[in-house]
């Protein structure tokens, strides 16, 4: 089981993650959506496609674009369709 822990809290866990460059990609479903707050925060991946963010929100606390997901991959990144990953002080493991 993988969890993803911020501000004492976890905001995600999952035994099911794909790892791509390092980072966790947790099914949406397995993050706690209370959390997320949409963020207008772009970013493009040569070989993913754009990636959106999302910031946390925990116990009264922000962490802004400390998410993101990419709701329209590249052929080559289909297998993190619908599926979140964390930076920015994120604990994962």
């Amino acid at each position: 089981m993988v969890e993803a822990r911020w501000n004492g809290s976890v905001i995600a866990s999952s035994d099911d993650t794909v790892i791509v460059e390092g980072n966790h990609y947790f099914p949406a479903d397995a993050v706690d959506a209370a959390i997320l707050r949409p963020s207008s925060t772009t970013s493009v991946c040569p070989w993913k496609g754009t990636a959106h963010y999302y910031d946390l929100h925990v116990d009264g606390a922000d962490n802004r674009d400390a998410a993101w997901y990419y709701p329209d991959p590249k052929p080559k990144a289909e297998n993190i369709r619908r599926r979140i990953a964390f930076w920015k002080g994120v604990t994962v493991g």
